[in-house]
């Protein structure tokens, strides 16, 4: 790919293999794929789980790969939904590892909370977890 000046674009392939591979070395895994599903399924968890503003508020600290990921699909008029409890959350990633299931969704969805800790500004971090409810929180912090 030509690279077209803008550092956002010309790198976007690269944080998407960075944060996959840090999710592989964090959870022990050789499956990037899987990390992917993994990441997918958390982020569109999380958006889901939070409200209209404070979502987007998170997206835009995204990179643009990821941003798009955290994006697809999402219908801000159903959010946030219901029921909102850390059981429902973890449930929703795992039905998406149905062929291959997760052996700790709990630890799973913990390592892309972790990443988003160390990818995106304390600040936004601190207003999300801020965002959730008592148990889920707990995972978040």
């Amino acid at each position: 790919m030509r690279a077209t000046g803008h550092s956002a674009v010309d790198t976007a392939p690269q944080v998407v293999a960075e944060w996959l591979n840090l999710l592989c070395e964090d959870l022990e895994w050789t499956e990037e794929g899987r990390a992917y599903l993994l990441l997918t399924e958390t982020l569109h968890a999380l958006r889901d789980y939070l409200g209209v503003d404070e979502a987007a508020d998170l997206g835009a600290q995204l990179p643009l790969i990821i941003r798009g990921i955290y994006y697809t699909n999402w219908d801000p008029s159903k959010t946030p939904v219901h029921p909102r409890s850390k059981a429902d959350f973890l449930d929703r990633v795992a039905r998406a590892f149905s062929r291959d299931p997760l052996e700790d969704p709990e630890r799973a969805v913990t390592a892309v909370f972790d990443l988003l800790r160390r990818k995106v500004s304390m600040g936004e971090i601190a207003h999300v977890g801020n965002a959730m409810r008592g148990p889920l929180r707990k995972l978040w912090d």
